[in-house]
Protein backbone atom coordinates (compact mmCIF):
# COMPACT_ATOMS: atom_id res chain seq x y z
CA UNK A 1 0.00 0.00 0.00
CA UNK A 2 1.75 3.51 -1.15
CA UNK A 3 2.41 6.23 1.25
CA UNK A 4 -0.12 8.73 1.17
CA UNK A 5 1.82 12.52 0.30
CA UNK A 6 4.89 10.98 0.00
CA UNK A 7 6.66 9.87 -3.34
CA UNK A 8 5.60 7.37 -4.96
CA UNK A 9 8.98 5.03 -4.95
CA UNK A 10 9.01 5.83 -0.82
CA UNK A 11 8.50 2.42 -0.18
CA UNK A 12 11.23 1.26 -2.36
CA UNK A 13 13.06 3.38 -0.12
CA UNK A 14 12.35 1.96 2.94
CA UNK A 15 13.01 -1.48 2.28
CA UNK A 16 16.90 -0.19 0.86
CA UNK A 17 16.85 1.77 4.58
CA UNK A 18 15.37 -2.12 6.05
CA UNK A 19 18.46 -3.93 3.93
CA UNK A 20 20.87 -1.77 5.46
CA UNK A 21 20.24 -2.71 9.26
CA UNK A 22 18.98 0.40 10.10
CA UNK A 23 16.03 1.45 12.90
CA UNK A 24 13.26 3.84 11.89
CA UNK A 25 12.60 6.99 13.33
CA UNK A 26 10.20 10.28 13.41
CA UNK A 27 10.99 13.00 15.21
CA UNK A 28 8.44 15.86 16.43
CA UNK A 29 7.63 17.89 13.78
CA UNK A 30 7.86 21.44 16.36
CA UNK A 31 11.43 21.48 17.74
CA UNK A 32 13.29 23.56 19.96
CA UNK A 33 14.91 26.19 18.16
CA UNK A 34 18.21 26.66 20.34
CA UNK A 35 19.97 23.36 18.58
CA UNK A 36 19.88 24.76 15.37
CA UNK A 37 20.12 28.68 16.23
CA UNK A 38 23.30 27.30 17.86
CA UNK A 39 25.05 24.51 16.02
CA UNK A 40 22.99 24.26 11.94
CA UNK A 41 25.20 27.06 10.37
CA UNK A 42 24.41 30.58 9.32
CA UNK A 43 23.14 29.33 6.47
CA UNK A 44 20.12 27.08 7.56
CA UNK A 45 19.59 29.96 10.41
CA UNK A 46 18.49 32.26 7.87
CA UNK A 47 15.85 29.72 6.72
CA UNK A 48 14.16 28.37 9.57
CA UNK A 49 10.57 28.87 10.67
CA UNK A 50 10.06 30.18 14.06
CA UNK A 51 7.30 30.39 17.00
CA UNK A 52 6.94 30.13 19.96
CA UNK A 53 5.77 28.29 22.91
CA UNK A 54 2.96 29.65 25.15
CA UNK A 55 6.04 29.84 28.25
CA UNK A 56 7.62 31.34 25.68
CA UNK A 57 10.39 29.34 24.56
CA UNK A 58 11.36 29.62 21.05
CA UNK A 59 10.50 26.85 18.70
CA UNK A 60 11.11 26.15 15.27
CA UNK A 61 9.35 23.91 12.59
CA UNK A 62 11.84 21.06 11.78
CA UNK A 63 14.68 22.21 9.44
CA UNK A 64 16.28 19.10 9.07
CA UNK A 65 16.39 15.44 10.74
CA UNK A 66 20.22 15.26 12.09
CA UNK A 67 19.70 17.22 15.52
CA UNK A 68 16.47 15.76 16.56
CA UNK A 69 17.72 12.01 15.72
CA UNK A 70 20.48 13.04 17.93
CA UNK A 71 18.14 14.65 20.71
CA UNK A 72 15.91 11.72 20.60
CA UNK A 73 18.81 8.95 21.05
CA UNK A 74 20.25 11.03 23.72
CA UNK A 75 16.73 11.37 25.54
CA UNK A 76 15.76 7.54 25.15
CA UNK A 77 18.90 6.58 26.46
CA UNK A 78 19.77 3.71 23.52
CA UNK A 79 23.06 2.52 23.44
CA UNK A 80 25.45 2.27 20.58
CA UNK A 81 26.24 1.67 17.95
CA UNK A 82 23.13 2.30 16.23
CA UNK A 83 22.35 3.05 12.69
CA UNK A 84 18.97 5.03 12.32
CA UNK A 85 17.12 5.94 9.03
CA UNK A 86 14.04 8.32 8.93
CA UNK A 87 11.81 9.92 5.98
CA UNK A 88 9.67 12.84 6.65
CA UNK A 89 8.80 16.19 6.10
CA UNK A 90 11.27 19.20 6.66
CA UNK A 91 10.32 23.15 6.69
CA UNK A 92 12.80 25.81 5.61
CA UNK A 93 13.11 28.33 3.06
CA UNK A 94 14.46 27.44 -0.62
CA UNK A 95 15.90 29.42 -3.17
CA UNK A 96 14.30 27.82 -5.60
CA UNK A 97 11.17 27.90 -4.05
CA UNK A 98 9.00 25.58 -1.57
CA UNK A 99 8.55 25.84 2.25
CA UNK A 100 8.14 22.14 3.03
CA UNK A 101 9.61 18.99 1.26
CA UNK A 102 10.37 15.51 2.10
CA UNK A 103 13.98 14.40 3.63
CA UNK A 104 14.95 11.21 3.71
CA UNK A 105 18.65 9.67 5.76
CA UNK A 106 20.79 7.18 7.75
CA UNK A 107 22.19 8.18 10.53
CA UNK A 108 25.15 5.98 11.84
CA UNK A 109 25.76 6.45 16.01
CA UNK A 110 28.54 5.33 17.74
CA UNK A 111 30.82 3.38 15.55
CA UNK A 112 34.20 3.51 16.96
CA UNK A 113 35.88 2.27 13.47
CA UNK A 114 35.51 5.63 11.88
CA UNK A 115 37.03 5.04 8.56
CA UNK A 116 34.05 1.92 8.02
CA UNK A 117 31.33 4.01 9.04
CA UNK A 118 32.29 6.43 6.49
CA UNK A 119 33.01 3.96 3.66
CA UNK A 120 29.68 2.68 4.39
CA UNK A 121 27.77 6.37 4.73
CA UNK A 122 29.33 7.09 1.12
CA UNK A 123 28.40 4.28 -0.43
CA UNK A 124 24.75 3.77 1.15
CA UNK A 125 24.05 6.99 -0.38
CA UNK A 126 25.18 5.68 -3.95
CA UNK A 127 23.90 2.48 -3.97
CA UNK A 128 20.41 3.83 -2.85
CA UNK A 129 20.31 6.31 -5.50
CA UNK A 130 21.64 4.01 -8.15
CA UNK A 131 18.89 1.22 -7.24
CA UNK A 132 16.14 4.16 -7.16
CA UNK A 133 18.08 5.71 -10.61
CA UNK A 134 19.19 3.06 -12.49
CA UNK A 135 21.86 3.81 -15.14
CA UNK A 136 21.90 7.62 -14.20
CA UNK A 137 24.98 9.06 -14.37
CA UNK A 138 26.28 10.49 -11.07
CA UNK A 139 28.74 13.21 -9.72
CA UNK A 140 30.19 12.65 -6.33
CA UNK A 141 32.64 15.06 -4.60
CA UNK A 142 34.27 14.39 -1.15
CA UNK A 143 36.36 16.77 1.24
CA UNK A 144 37.80 16.37 4.79
CA UNK A 145 37.66 19.32 7.46
CA UNK A 146 39.25 17.70 9.38
CA UNK A 147 42.30 18.08 7.20
CA UNK A 148 42.10 21.25 6.08
CA UNK A 149 41.75 22.18 10.65
CA UNK A 150 45.17 20.51 10.45
CA UNK A 151 46.74 22.81 7.83
CA UNK A 152 45.64 26.00 9.26
CA UNK A 153 47.06 24.88 12.58
CA UNK A 154 50.32 23.78 10.91
CA UNK A 155 50.59 27.23 9.82
CA UNK A 156 51.14 28.59 13.51
CA UNK A 157 48.15 31.07 13.53
CA UNK A 158 46.47 31.88 17.00
CA UNK A 159 43.53 30.10 17.53
CA UNK A 160 40.96 32.61 17.00
CA UNK A 161 41.90 32.42 13.63
CA UNK A 162 42.17 29.08 13.59
CA UNK A 163 38.19 28.84 14.28
CA UNK A 164 37.25 31.77 12.09
CA UNK A 165 38.97 29.33 9.06
CA UNK A 166 37.10 26.55 10.02
CA UNK A 167 33.84 27.90 10.58
CA UNK A 168 33.95 29.36 7.00
CA UNK A 169 35.05 25.92 5.59
CA UNK A 170 32.60 25.24 2.11
CA UNK A 171 32.22 28.71 2.39
CA UNK A 172 34.65 29.95 -0.22
CA UNK A 173 32.83 34.04 -0.47
CA UNK A 174 33.41 33.79 3.05
CA UNK A 175 37.05 32.11 2.98
CA UNK A 176 38.64 34.43 0.68
CA UNK A 177 37.46 37.60 2.70
CA UNK A 178 38.63 36.12 5.58
CA UNK A 179 42.37 35.49 3.55
CA UNK A 180 42.03 38.77 2.53
CA UNK A 181 41.96 40.07 5.61
CA UNK A 182 45.10 37.94 7.09
CA UNK A 183 46.69 39.45 3.81
CA UNK A 184 45.77 42.98 5.14
CA UNK A 185 45.22 42.99 8.66
CA UNK A 186 42.80 46.25 9.56
CA UNK A 187 43.71 47.54 12.70
CA UNK A 188 40.99 48.29 15.39
CA UNK A 189 39.74 51.57 15.61
CA UNK A 190 37.71 54.25 18.01
CA UNK A 191 38.93 52.59 21.15
CA UNK A 192 39.45 54.56 24.49
CA UNK A 193 43.60 55.35 24.77
CA UNK A 194 43.67 53.35 28.02
CA UNK A 195 42.13 50.62 27.19
CA UNK A 196 44.45 49.86 24.41
CA UNK A 197 47.03 50.56 27.21
CA UNK A 198 46.23 48.22 29.46
CA UNK A 199 45.96 45.47 26.60
CA UNK A 200 49.27 46.09 25.15
CA UNK A 201 51.01 46.01 28.71
CA UNK A 202 49.12 42.63 29.32
CA UNK A 203 46.90 44.01 32.21
CA UNK A 204 44.07 41.86 32.66
CA UNK A 205 43.17 43.28 36.20
CA UNK A 206 43.52 46.72 35.48
CA UNK A 207 41.37 46.07 32.16
CA UNK A 208 38.77 44.19 33.73
CA UNK A 209 38.48 47.01 36.71
CA UNK A 210 38.15 49.49 33.91
CA UNK A 211 35.27 47.98 32.13
CA UNK A 212 33.30 47.15 35.28
CA UNK A 213 33.95 51.43 36.29
CA UNK A 214 32.85 52.33 32.69
CA UNK A 215 29.41 49.77 33.14
CA UNK A 216 28.55 50.96 36.17
CA UNK A 217 28.68 54.84 35.15
CA UNK A 218 26.61 54.03 31.54
CA UNK A 219 24.20 51.73 33.89
CA UNK A 220 24.66 49.64 31.07
CA UNK A 221 26.28 46.47 34.00
CA UNK A 222 22.41 46.21 34.59
CA UNK A 223 21.82 44.80 31.37
CA UNK A 224 24.74 43.05 30.34
CA UNK A 225 24.93 39.72 28.82
CA UNK A 226 28.76 39.21 29.28
CA UNK A 227 31.03 40.43 32.46
CA UNK A 228 33.89 42.50 32.50
CA UNK A 229 36.35 39.95 32.37
CA UNK A 230 34.84 38.14 29.25
CA UNK A 231 34.65 41.58 27.37
CA UNK A 232 38.42 42.02 28.51
CA UNK A 233 38.98 39.12 26.71
CA UNK A 234 37.60 39.05 23.77
CA UNK A 235 38.54 42.51 23.43
CA UNK A 236 41.93 41.23 23.75
CA UNK A 237 41.57 38.54 21.48
CA UNK A 238 39.66 40.79 18.75
CA UNK A 239 42.94 43.28 18.99
CA UNK A 240 44.90 40.42 18.57
CA UNK A 241 43.31 38.84 15.34
CA UNK A 242 43.07 42.30 13.68
CA UNK A 243 47.17 42.45 14.30
CA UNK A 244 47.57 39.28 12.92
CA UNK A 245 49.05 39.01 9.16
CA UNK A 246 49.94 35.73 7.43
CA UNK A 247 52.74 36.24 5.90
CA UNK A 248 52.91 35.38 1.84
CA UNK A 249 54.88 31.96 1.88
CA UNK A 250 52.43 30.86 4.23
CA UNK A 251 49.26 32.56 2.61
CA UNK A 252 50.41 30.45 -0.76
CA UNK A 253 50.58 27.31 1.01
CA UNK A 254 47.01 27.60 2.33
CA UNK A 255 45.98 28.46 -1.24
CA UNK A 256 47.66 25.85 -2.87
CA UNK A 257 45.74 23.87 -0.90
CA UNK A 258 42.33 25.23 -1.26
CA UNK A 259 43.13 24.55 -5.02
CA UNK A 260 43.95 21.14 -4.89
CA UNK A 261 40.64 18.96 -6.80
CA UNK A 262 42.01 15.36 -7.90
CA UNK A 263 40.28 11.96 -7.97
CA UNK A 264 40.12 10.39 -5.01
CA UNK A 265 42.07 7.87 -6.11
CA UNK A 266 45.15 10.13 -6.26
CA UNK A 267 44.27 12.54 -3.38
CA UNK A 268 46.83 10.10 -0.78
CA UNK A 269 49.32 11.10 -2.81
CA UNK A 270 48.67 14.53 -3.58
CA UNK A 271 47.87 15.56 0.04
CA UNK A 272 51.28 13.72 0.83
CA UNK A 273 52.70 15.79 -2.02
CA UNK A 274 51.54 18.94 -0.91
CA UNK A 275 52.51 18.57 3.00
CA UNK A 276 56.06 17.58 2.04
CA UNK A 277 56.64 20.17 -0.43
CA UNK A 278 55.41 22.83 2.33
CA UNK A 279 57.11 21.27 5.43
CA UNK A 280 53.65 20.68 6.74
CA UNK A 281 53.35 18.21 9.48
CA UNK A 282 50.25 16.65 8.74
CA UNK A 283 50.50 12.69 9.50
CA UNK A 284 47.76 12.13 11.70
CA UNK A 285 45.27 13.49 9.48
CA UNK A 286 46.48 12.09 6.28
CA UNK A 287 46.53 8.22 8.14
CA UNK A 288 43.22 9.11 8.55
CA UNK A 289 42.11 9.88 5.20
CA UNK A 290 43.92 6.92 3.78
CA UNK A 291 42.62 4.56 6.06
CA UNK A 292 39.04 6.22 5.15
CA UNK A 293 40.21 5.60 1.16
CA UNK A 294 40.87 1.97 2.38
CA UNK A 295 37.74 1.21 3.32
CA UNK A 296 35.78 3.05 0.53
CA UNK A 297 37.75 0.06 -1.41
CA UNK A 298 37.23 -2.96 0.65
CA UNK A 299 33.39 -1.79 0.57
CA UNK A 300 33.79 -1.79 -3.05
CA UNK A 301 33.08 1.94 -3.66
CA UNK A 302 35.69 3.16 -6.32
CA UNK A 303 37.72 5.60 -5.32
CA UNK A 304 38.49 6.70 -9.00
CA UNK A 305 35.21 7.88 -9.71
CA UNK A 306 35.05 10.58 -6.57
CA UNK A 307 36.47 13.60 -6.69
CA UNK A 308 38.28 14.75 -4.34
CA UNK A 309 38.23 18.90 -3.53
CA UNK A 310 40.31 20.50 -0.52
CA UNK A 311 38.00 23.45 -0.34
CA UNK A 312 34.79 21.60 -0.55
CA UNK A 313 32.66 21.40 2.67
CA UNK A 314 28.91 21.58 3.52
CA UNK A 315 26.95 24.61 4.06
CA UNK A 316 26.23 23.11 8.25
CA UNK A 317 28.59 24.30 11.50
CA UNK A 318 28.42 20.85 12.94
CA UNK A 319 30.44 18.81 10.21
CA UNK A 320 34.01 17.36 11.91
CA UNK A 321 35.78 15.58 9.12
CA UNK A 322 34.43 13.61 5.99
CA UNK A 323 32.08 15.88 3.84
CA UNK A 324 30.33 14.60 0.43
CA UNK A 325 27.79 14.73 -1.95
CA UNK A 326 26.32 13.29 -4.55
CA UNK A 327 25.02 15.04 -7.56
CA UNK A 328 23.28 14.19 -10.81
CA UNK A 329 24.70 15.30 -14.16
CA UNK A 330 22.42 18.56 -14.32
CA UNK A 331 24.74 19.52 -10.74
CA UNK A 332 21.59 19.41 -8.47
CA UNK A 333 22.53 17.69 -5.45
CA UNK A 334 20.80 14.21 -4.72
CA UNK A 335 22.11 13.59 -1.30
CA UNK A 336 24.83 14.90 1.08
CA UNK A 337 26.50 14.24 4.58
CA UNK A 338 29.59 13.74 6.41
CA UNK A 339 31.21 13.15 10.33
CA UNK A 340 29.80 15.05 13.33
CA UNK A 341 31.78 13.72 16.06
CA UNK A 342 30.93 16.65 18.42
CA UNK A 343 27.42 17.13 17.76
CA UNK A 344 26.37 14.84 20.45
CA UNK A 345 27.83 15.55 23.00
CA UNK A 346 27.06 19.39 22.18
CA UNK A 347 23.12 18.40 22.87
CA UNK A 348 24.20 16.53 26.28
CA UNK A 349 25.45 13.33 25.67
CA UNK A 350 27.57 12.12 28.63
CA UNK A 351 29.87 9.98 26.43
CA UNK A 352 31.72 10.84 23.74
CA UNK A 353 29.72 9.89 20.64
CA UNK A 354 31.09 9.47 16.80
CA UNK A 355 28.80 9.95 14.38
CA UNK A 356 27.99 9.89 10.33
CA UNK A 357 24.91 10.44 8.43
CA UNK A 358 23.47 11.64 5.05
CA UNK A 359 20.11 12.90 3.62
CA UNK A 360 18.71 12.56 0.88
CA UNK A 361 16.19 15.19 -1.40
CA UNK A 362 13.43 13.07 -2.16
CA UNK A 363 11.59 16.02 -4.28
CA UNK A 364 14.69 16.30 -6.96
CA UNK A 365 15.27 12.59 -7.04
CA UNK A 366 11.38 12.24 -8.29
CA UNK A 367 12.44 14.74 -10.86
CA UNK A 368 15.51 12.91 -11.69
CA UNK A 369 13.28 9.79 -12.13
CA UNK A 370 10.43 11.72 -14.12
CA UNK A 371 13.14 12.83 -16.60
CA UNK A 372 14.39 9.17 -16.89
Amino acid sequence: MPLIGLPNFAEELLAEFSARNTTRVDTPVIQPAEPFLDMAGEDLRRRIFMTESETGASLCLRPEFTIPVCLRHIETATGTPKRYSYLGEVFRQRRGGGNEFYQAGIEDLGETETSDADARAIGDAIGILKRLLPGRTLSVTLGDQAVFEAVVQALGLPSGWQKRLVHAFGDMKHLEALLKRLSSPRPVTGLDPLVLELVARGDEAALVAHIDVTMEATGYSTNASRSPLEIARRLREKLVLSATRLDDAAMLVLKEFLSLSVPLSEASSALGGFADAAGLKLQAALTRFDARVTALVAAGVDPAAINYRAAFGRPLDYYTGLVFEVSDVDGSVLAGGGRFDRLLTLLGAKHHIPAVGFSLWLDRIETARAEA
